[in-house]
């Protein structure tokens, strides 16, 4: 048995890259999978969906259960129809895995209103519609007295951890979607529901022309998609225990990435600081702090 057996999940932007280990990698482990991708290109332009259903066919050329979806993740009829049909298909909805989006990468000095708005939509949107249909389905087997042993993994970013030099539209979505990852904690493990969120470090897609075939050391691909899904797999299984939580993960390693955390308290008693006050009390409190992470690509 594997250690998703008989759980069903969905997971979206499945088609390639990440999406597709993640697939791969719950089918291995025993689990019904929800193939879910638009089939848009690497920018959002309209692409086809049949790699969707070779993901399908691949999982059940191995002996696995799936079935392909094509929805608009952003899409707030598509995506709970999405929710509908692992529930109709399979009987029922154990974890989601948020994954899909695409980039339209520009300085955010000539980034254009479109840019901006397909890509947060994709990416921030399209990760909140299906979870608020999915947590619809568990509150009402909860309330219905039904046992929910449910799991949210959300996808965010280096580059939402820390920013990067020319995607401050993806950046911002994916700073959200490790917000989102901590609200869904908070308010959904009363219903058996647990939300965490990976930032992956791998050779997909929307990576191309950052790391190269050059980049493989001789018998292990560090950047390959398929280091990352073990933890997703983790993370969507019963035995996870953990929640609010965004783990950077790479090659063999992950790591925890801590949220916003109070700095030191900085103050002039009680009382009105004045302008010049306030500067010195910034800086003060900005000296016993480590410094943040560089933003990606900063010179």
């Amino acid at each position: 048995m594997g250690t998703v057996d008989g759980r069903v999940v969905i997971v979206t932007g499945a088609a390639r890259g990440l999406g597709r280990a993640h697939a791969l990698a719950f089918a291995a482990e025993g689990a019904k999978v929800v193939v879910n991708d638009l089939g848009v290109e690497r920018d959002g332009t309209p692409g086809t969906s049949d790699a969707a259903n070779e993901v399908v066919e691949e999982i059940r050329g191995a002996g696995g259960e799936a079935v392909a979806n094509a929805a608009d993740v952003a899409d707030w009829d598509q995506a709970k129809a999405m929710i509908h049909q692992a529930v109709d298909e399979f009987g029922r909805l154990d974890t989601l895995v948020c994954n899909a989006g695409f980039l339209r990468d520009r300085m955010l000095a000539g980034m254009s209103e479109d840019e901006w708005d397909t890509v947060t939509r994709v990416h921030l949107k399209g990760h909140f519609a299906p979870a608020r249909h999915a947590i619809e389905y568990w509150r009402e087997q909860s309330k219905a007295g039904n046992e929910v042993v449910a799991r949210v993994v959300n996808t965010s970013s280096g580059a939402g951890l820390a920013g990067s030099i020319g995607q401050g539209n993806y950046a911002t979505a994916k700073a959200g979607i490790a917000l989102l990852t901590i609200q869904q904690a908070a308010e959904w493990g009363r219903y058996g529901v647990l939300a965490n969120a990976i930032a992956p470090d791998a050779r997909t897609r929307m990576t191309e022309g950052v790391f190269y075939s050059s980049d493989i050391p001789d018998g292990f691909d560090e950047k390959a998609p398929e280091n990352v899904s073990p933890l997703v797999v983790w993370l969507g299984s019963s035995d996870c225990d953990v929640t609010g939580r965004t783990f950077e993960n790479t090659a063999g390693q992950l790591n925890v990435c801590d949220g916003w955390q109070k700095g030191p308290i900085e103050s002039v008693g009680a009382r009105r600081m004045t302008v010049t006050e306030a500067g010195d009390l910034a800086r003060a409190s900005i000296a016993g702090e480590r410094a943040p992470q560089p933003v990606h690509g900063a010179q």
